[in-house]
């Protein structure tokens, strides 16, 4: 075949696709003989190649389901006039890896799903991506990986967890059983009873039910725009979620056809309005993070000052767990996460004008949304609170910030002055718990678990959850170099920096030490002198850092 007639054969309907590197003109014949070898016919090698990102395993509840939503993306390239080609990364629950070594891992997974991603598509030659993340650090690992790839791109998770209604009226969750070991510890329920509540906890697949770490960036991703509306909130067990894969698939052709890539719609000011949903959403404490290393790969730092200033004029419009008792199944009868959203706008707290994966605006998006349940979703006249669901607390305890999520927070708690209880560990700030060694007034400080001197920041659910299910959470506060998962409520403040390991003023605090935490003021102290803290400084040796191998080893020598 002619090498001019065969690239006009490859460009029938597109200017120009990336996947024409493997399969036009005579240089290219070694790749078709390859392509060929995996069915593809001469018809598909006129079509565009669309990568599908899975990270569908066998272990993880939030991934079980997703070989079922990438064959629906699948069908909808197919029927669009795509070839899809499926490939997999790595996914870890934090769940599961809670409370061992494991969880060093599942922070430090996100720059790995996000490389990997990257060394596929550039050896590939696709022409446009359909991400398909569900839990924790995949979403903004996938998000990451499409900003730099920068090709059309859109994300379809797997859905939310469904919560079930107990006998006494309440609704359980994972947190439920955390919460439950805490109890239990304290005397306050049987293990009879905890084990009814690890039974009822989980009842299906998804992602856990609350609005938690991935629930929260699933529906940043709607607000983001890189979703179609529905993609935070639509539970996995619903068929309307298999439907919703479909229409990914199709509209990605569209995106294509379009020549809307990612960064046409992940930017500075769509970043915004991510972080105005999740003020009035009341997102978990780890969005900050992860927002912060998705603006990374658009090219701009996230100040922290901002995420306050954003807070100081959005109010929080939704109590889900942990801060209330609603789940994700009410956020979606009540309109989901393009309600909350037409909420805000009237405040003109949203960019209407930007794109999105639906080839329309925000603005066109919301027109016709509505509040189905002001319960769920308050009006923005009669908020939850004037002000957003996340605080960065700043102070001589925390020069670079420490962010706490504030709409979980007891009132009675928002200003707090208690006893510093210093741990060095996760482990050993959890043992003292459960053992009774931790009073009313106290302040528990868990440093050395900060992304070095962890490494890999742990999340601290154990400790909180065993705070909370001993009843002392209205009592105690809890401050880490570490970070929370999304399922922490209280008076907990993670992401404290700089972190022990580099010489934070954290790593000098000492038990019975006065710490003062406001949250009205963003304000995080220790009670003691700068002259004090110069005077530990000089006399205390920094905890050496853990000999460590692989991966680890060389996350920590890259990390910042």
């Amino acid at each position: 075949m002619d090498e001019c007639e065969d690239k006009l054969q490859c460009q029938t309907t597109y200017s120009k696709l990336c996947s024409d590197k493997i399969k036009c003109g005579e240089k290219a014949a070694p790749h078709r003989s390859l392509l060929r070898a995996v069915g593809i016919t001469d018809s598909e090698l006129k079509k565009p190649f669309i990568g599908v990102v899975n990270s569908w395993n066998e272990i993880v509840p939030g991934h079980v389901n997703l070989d079922k939503i990438s064959t629906a993306v699948k069908h909808g390239i197919l029927s669009n006039g795509g070839v899809p080609f499926e490939f997999n990364t790595i996914g870890i629950c934090d769940g599961l890896a809670m409370g061992h070594e494991g969880m060093k891992y599942s922070l430090c997974s996100r720059e790995l799903i996000a490389d990997s991603i990257e060394c596929m598509v550039r050896a590939h030659c696709f022409d446009a991506l359909v991400f398909i993340p569900n839990c924790d650090k995949i979403v903004p690992g996938m998000l990451m990986a499409a900003v730099r790839l920068d090709l059309p791109s859109i994300f379809v998770s797997g859905g939310p967890m469904l919560s079930l209604e107990n006998n006494d009226g309440s609704y359980s969750d994972l947190n439920s059983v955390f919460e439950g070991v805490g109890a239990l510890a304290c005397g306050k329920i049987s293990s009879d009873e905890l084990k009814e509540i690890e039974s009822l906890a989980c009842p299906s697949c998804g992602s856990c039910s609350g609005m938690f770490t991935a629930n929260s960036m699933n529906c940043l991703c709607e607000a983001i725009g890189i979703a179609l509306p529905g993609n935070g909130t639509i539970l996995a067990v619903y068929s309307e979620r298999l439907r919703l894969a479909k229409t990914a698939g199709v509209k990605i052709m569209e995106l294509l056809r379009l020549g809307i890539t990612a960064k046409m719609i992940v930017n500075e000011r769509s970043i915004k309005n991510a972080l105005a949903t999740d003020m009035a959403l009341g997102c978990s404490t780890n969005t900050v993070l992860h927002l912060g290393a998705i603006a990374n790969e658009c090219g701009f730092d996230l100040d922290l000052k901002l995420v306050n200033s954003i807070s100081e004029k959005t109010p929080t419009l939704c109590k889900l767990a942990p801060a209330g008792r609603h789940h994700m199944q009410d956020l979606q009868k009540a309109g989901g996460v393009y309600a909350v959203m037409k909420e805000i706008s009237k405040l003109n707290l949203l960019d209407l004008s930007l794109m999105t994966v639906t080839a329309n605006t925000i603005g066109e998006n919301l027109k016709g949304v509505k509040n189905c349940d002001t319960r769920i979703i308050c009006s923005v006249d009669k908020p939850h609170s004037k002000t957003g669901g996340l605080a960065v607390l700043f102070g001589n305890l925390a020069p670079n910030g420490g962010i706490v999520k504030k709409g979980a927070v007891d009132k009675s708690m928002l200003k707090f002055s208690g006893r510093a209880r210093v741990f060095d560990s996760e482990d050993s700030a959890y043992d003292a718990i459960i053992s009774g060694q931790i009073k009313g007034g106290d302040v528990v400080v868990i440093r050395y678990e900060g992304p070095i001197g962890g490494p890999g920041m742990r999340e601290m659910l154990a400790p909180t959850s065993a705070l909370a299910g001993a009843s002392l959470d209205k009592d105690v506060a809890l401050i880490t170099d570490g970070r929370f998962s999304g399922a922490t409520r209280g008076a907990a403040i993670g992401h404290v920096s700089p972190e022990a390991a580099k010489g934070g003023p954290i790593a000098y605090i000492i038990d019975g030490d006065i710490i003062e935490i406001d949250i009205l003021q963003n304000a995080l102290n220790v009670k003691i002198s700068d002259d004090e803290l110069l005077k530990r400084k000089s006399k205390t040796l920094l905890k050496q850092s853990k000999k460590l191998t692989g991966y680890l080893k060389r996350y920590v020598r890259m990390l910042s």
